[in-house]
């Protein structure tokens, strides 16, 4: 009775989640690109992605990576071992990952991977750790959202400090970075939203853009 009342309620918060995360992304696209969402899940945010950059005149390519694919999914999706990306080196121009690094038990490995496999940019999205009770209400949310898909929480978050550090140490640069989202409808946000919210859009080291500059 719990997970489908769960999934229930989940579903408009979900809504203005994947809405907000759109807007935010878009900018970041160029007309052509190539997009990998790691862990996609049902595969909704690359689906959404693809609709709008298509809505603005983008021809653009999403295709979603999953450990255990579901079915079904409105974008293609690769299954893979939770370790190595079946892709070559720069394969892809924007990699997401979306809520995905704190279910991993090695999260610089899978940023490691992401990197290796993108042109251009690195979109991390994920949560802090930041006010009163933040790990309380972090762990909250967490359960919620994916006990209704038996996804297993560690409930393992950075603090803001702790995610400047791993950008520095794979030498990633921001060039766009959100420290506080309206991610939720107004009741959720307040307390699950704002700070305890994460996203960075970042320059990966081999792009063509760094590359370019240092000549």
């Amino acid at each position: 009775m719990l997970k489908p009342l769960l999934a229930r309620l989940h579903a408009p918060v979900y809504r203005r989640r994947l809405s907000v995360l759109t807007e935010l992304i878009l900018p970041h696209l160029r007309d052509g690109d190539t997009i990998l969402d790691v862990g996609c899940g049902a595969g909704t945010l690359g689906a959404a992605l693809h609709s709008q950059a298509h809505a603005r005149g983008m021809d653009v390519r999403v295709e979603g990576l999953e450990r255990f694919p579901r079915g079904g999914e409105p974008i293609p999706v690769t299954p893979y071992d939770g370790k190595s990306f079946p892709f070559a080196n720069q394969s892809f121009d924007l990699v997401i990952v979306a809520d995905v690094l704190h279910h991993e038990s090695q999260p610089e490995a899978l940023l490691r991977e992401c990197i290796r496999v993108s042109k251009r940019r690195v979109a991390i999205k994920d949560h802090q750790l930041w006010g009163p009770l933040a790990k309380m209400r972090v762990s909250l949310i967490d359960w919620a959202a994916n006990a209704p898909y038996g996804v297993e929480c560690l409930y393992r978050y950075n603090t803001p400090l702790q995610w400047e550090s791993a950008l520095r140490d794979l030498r990633l640069t921001p060039v766009a970075l959100h420290r506080s989202i309206n991610l939720y409808p107004v009741g959720f946000n307040f307390l699950f939203g704002r700070r305890l919210q994460y996203l960075a859009i970042c320059r990966v080291p081999s792009s063509l853009e760094e590359n370019a500059g240092a000549l």
